[in-house]
């Protein structure tokens, strides 16, 4: 019997075809999932260097926060001067503008924190990539 695959008649399959087909697939699947993996991998890699720059931005919103937190501190701390130096009404003001420093720092450093999220760090397509892949493999194999 002919064995090459682009002459053989449709329809017309002996088992031992059958058996050299499925050898065949096999071996062609060992060939091509160590491939698979290695793509994976790599979307993996770049999915987490991806969210590496959003951990970055994170941290710079973070640290922004903190300095606008430290200069409301100093407003305060200027506005307990003006009150201990005179007592009218500037310092009123100056404990008045430190507040919304301090509200607006508060504000700032809760935005950037929301960042560092487990659920904004996974490297979502990937893992959906993988469970593809294992549901086709579940249907492929028997």
């Amino acid at each position: 019997m002919n064995k090459d695959p682009l002459h053989t008649t449709p329809g017309l399959h002996t088992v031992e075809d059958d058996a050299v087909g499925v050898g065949g697939l096999l071996r062609q699947l060992m060939r091509e999932v160590p491939d698979l993996f290695t793509k994976e991998l790599a979307l993996a890699k770049a999915e987490l260097q991806q969210n590496l720059a959003t951990l970055k931005a994170g941290t710079a919103a973070v640290a922004a926060g903190a300095i606008v937190m430290l200069a409301g501190f100093v407003i305060l701390l200027l506005a307990a001067v003006y009150a201990l130096a005179m007592v009218v009404e500037p310092w009123l003001a100056a404990l008045i503008v430190g507040a919304v420093t301090l509200v607006i720092g508060f504000i700032m450093l809760q935005s950037g924190k929301k960042r560092f999220e487990p659920t904004h760090l996974a490297p979502d397509r990937t893992l959906h990539a993988m469970q593809q892949d294992k549901d086709t493999l579940k249907r492929k194999l028997p």
